[in-house]
């Protein structure tokens, strides 16, 4: 029985990077699938000239976020409407960070009701690898399903292990992840492979993966002394690309010790499989 994820990111090309494989597989499988995105993702770099003349940044990340939901088949995409913290976590007017808790959880609820939302995807309780605006998500969505009723909750995050050994093999590989990419003590970054419960194959849909990616061209783009992640991701070949984007992992809190393989595995009436 077709069941409506809602999608929530913290910035435009959020959603490429820790759910796009997931919500192309739900919209095939007969899911609605809704994208919310909680910041302009005006705090993020972009190169010299990138931008037309008078264009503002949040204005092409839109325009961005726009195209990878269309190769992503997604049904409704939204913004919340707060200013990108900055991953030193300004809290001026407007940011995302300094919105007070049910004010935001708000906004995203009204949508959950609105879609009648079966499941909702947040941001573990690090949000990946600590930005405010990523830990606000994982805030922001646990009280929003509260006020919604939304039966379902799961958390985006990566195997933190796999993500270690990742960079390890990297230059075996003739690729060298630098520290921005993937810090040496991973410690504190996402989740240990324990707090698992959604282990989600997503290789049949890496060619939307890669295009969602590609939508975001402003991330791809910087003076030359700083790494982009995206850019780097990006120039994986396909080989090394599946291995390290072939799969994605979500936590269940209310089911600790769950091994589903489908998003909606545990979803009210029985939507997926286990």
């Amino acid at each position: 029985m077709p069941g409506t994820l809602v999608a929530f990111h913290a910035h435009p090309d959020d959603e490429a990077l820790l759910t796009a494989g997931a919500m192309a597989k739900a919209v095939a499988e007969g899911h609605r699938v809704v994208l919310v995105v909680a910041t302009d993702g005006a705090a993020g770099e972009v190169g010299a000239d990138f931008l037309d003349p008078g264009e503002s940044l949040a204005a092409r990340r839109r325009c961005e976020t726009e195209a990878s939901a269309a190769a992503l088949g997604v049904h409704r995409l939204e913004f919340l409407g707060y200013r990108d913290s900055g991953l030193d976590g300004d809290h001026g007017p407007g940011s995302f960070v300094a919105a007070a808790l049910d004010e935001a959880a708000e906004r995203l609820a009204g949508i959950l009701r609105e879609e009648r939302a079966d499941l909702l995807t947040t941001y573990d309780p690090n949000g990946g690898y600590g930005h405010p605006d990523h830990v606000r998500v994982h805030q922001v969505g646990r009280r929003a399903a509260e006020l919604a009723a939304t039966p379902s909750v799961l958390e985006a995050t990566i195997n933190r292990e796999l993500l270690q050994l990742a960079a390890q093999l990297a230059p075996t590989m003739g690729f060298e992840l630098p520290p921005e990419v993937v810090p040496p003590d991973l410690s504190r970054w996402y989740a240990a492979p324990e707090e698992i419960t959604h282990t989600i194959d997503v290789n049949g849909f890496l060619d939307r993966k890669r295009a969602s990616m590609e939508a975001h061209a402003s991330q791809t783009t910087a003076s030359t002394s700083t790494v982009r992640t995206l850019q780097v991701f990006l120039s994986l070949p396909d080989e090394a690309f599946a291995a390290a984007f072939g799969t994605e992992w979500f936590i269940d809190r209310a089911r600790p010790g769950t091994e589903a393989r489908d998003l909606f595995a545990l979803a009210p009436d029985g939507h997926g499989e286990g």
